[in-house]
């Protein structure tokens, strides 16, 4: 007879970010017209010439070296030295993307980590899957990304005092969910405070390359504490390679670099062992920057900056208030001011029940920043605008081809599906919902 066991495994909720993805396509799988702008996925094609060095190695099957090949070790480094960062290639180590590199590397330096709020879903949640905990920290009004280097000082203090033991602060630059650029001042001085208190910098510079701006500088905490930063970056946001996993990251140079390279490829070693091969070779060529992928990136920036810039429009216009983002593909809108009607007319009270009314009500997927860390009451959502761009390729082609892609009727119609919901919201409950 079989028995049951007396244990449940451990519980591990979704990603939010994946989750919000998941819960559109049931919708719209019965039928119900959503909205996607939850999920932060870049939403433009591979480009042929990627596609065609991936193809050129689809055949090495065998094992590579845990840190990565040399092919690829260089070419990244090539990349980080053109960006103001010299890099030896022994000191980058790639891995299966951006995501479990993080992990990895906080398997490697133990301890709490301090992480803004609010920032990316799966720092506090990795953080904690390590047995850590992760120290909460505001970051500087407008400046997304970077925790408040006065509040960090504070925060890291007061947690050493109760016996933890706090080890590294993780930033991001440019940031997700808010999509501003911290100033060169604050990382300067979040550096300070790091030094200071022996803090450990992992640096997520994944959207570096979508900054709004041309010419716009990122300011690397490498620049300014070598010593003691890592920086991550992956394929997947400015290359839209999400789904082909392959991530890089620079380490410090010097005796404590040294040593985290050997426990982190440790660590790697019995997880992933090595990244896939046929990537690696698609990553080298993509982190050598041809003519062809830094045209294709600058057409992507544009895009991006285009249609997030209409979507934070919208909120404006409906009463929001907003910060314009500066990169990526998100905006991060606070309702607040219309609190009053949301609550009397919807029952929403904090950004967890916003979230669920756009999804419930009007098929319109976005995350709650809770799920960010951010105070439950504050009535701010995090809005990826890049899915909008096309269902299909060829309407994603025409919108990095076109000098107004929000003009283009598919992304007009979505960000007018969005203005109706938006104003739907402020009216009184009896009212007809849109459809």
């Amino acid at each position: 007879m079989a028995r049951p066991l007396p244990f449940a495994p451990r519980p591990v909720p979704l990603s939010p970010t994946l989750a919000v993805n998941e819960a559109l396509a049931r919708k719209r799988g019965q039928g119900v017209r959503v909205l996607p702008l939850g999920f932060g996925e870049a939403g433009i094609p591979i480009h042929p010439a990627l596609a065609r060095e991936l193809g050129t190695a689809a055949g090495r099957g065998a094992y590579g070296p845990v840190a990565g090949s040399p092919a690829l070790r260089a070419a990244a480094a090539g990349y980080w030295a053109r960006r103001g960062l010299p890099t030896d290639p022994s000191v980058v180590v790639c891995g299966p993307g951006s995501k479990p590199l993080l992990f990895a590397l906080l398997m490697s330096i133990g301890g709490d980590v301090a992480v803004p709020a609010p920032s990316w879903v799966s720092y506090a949640a990795q953080t904690a899957l390590a047995g850590a905990e992760p120290v909460r920290v505001a970051t500087p009004p407008g400046e997304g990304g970077v925790p408040s280097p006065a509040l960090l000082a504070d925060a890291v203090v007061r947690a050493r005092s109760r016996g933890r033991t706090v080890r590294a602060v993780i930033v991001t630059l440019p940031d997700n969910p808010t999509g501003t650029i911290a100033s060169e001042d604050t990382v300067r001085r979040l550096c300070a405070v790091a030094r200071e208190l022996d803090l450990v910098v992992i640096s997520d510079e994944i959207y570096r390359e979508l900054v709004h701006a041309p010419g716009r500088a990122v300011p690397s905490p490498a620049r300014f504490a070598p010593e003691r930063t890592v920086v991550t970056t992956a394929l997947s946001k400015h290359l839209a390679a999400g789904g082909w996993r392959l991530g890089v990251a620079r380490l410090p140079d010097g005796p404590f670099g040294h040593a985290l390279r050997a426990s982190l490829l440790g660590v790697a070693s019995e997880i992933w062992s090595s990244a896939p091969a046929p990537m690696q070779h698609a990553a080298a060529y993509a982190f050598a920057e041809p003519p062809e992928l830094v045209e294709h990136v600058d057409r992507s920036r544009r895009l991006h900056a285009a249609v997030t810039g209409a979507v934070a429009e919208r909120f404006a216009a409906a009463g929001a208030a907003v910060t314009r983002p500066e990169a990526a593909f998100y905006v991060y809108p606070d309702l607040g001011p219309l609190r009053g009607g949301l609550r009397a007319e919807h029952g929403v009270r904090t950004s967890a029940d916003l979230a669920a009314l756009l999804l419930e009500r009007y098929g319109v997927g976005v995350l709650p920043g809770s799920a960010f860390g951010d105070a439950p009451e504050a009535l701010r959502v995090r809005v990826a605008s890049s899915l909008l761009y096309g269902e299909d390729d060829e309407r994603r082609l025409a919108a990095l081809a076109s000098p107004a892609p929000a003009a283009l009727p598919w992304i007009a119609r979505g960000l007018d599906r969005l203005s109706e919901v938006l104003a739907d919201l402020a009216a009184p409950a009896s009212a007809p919902v849109p459809v």
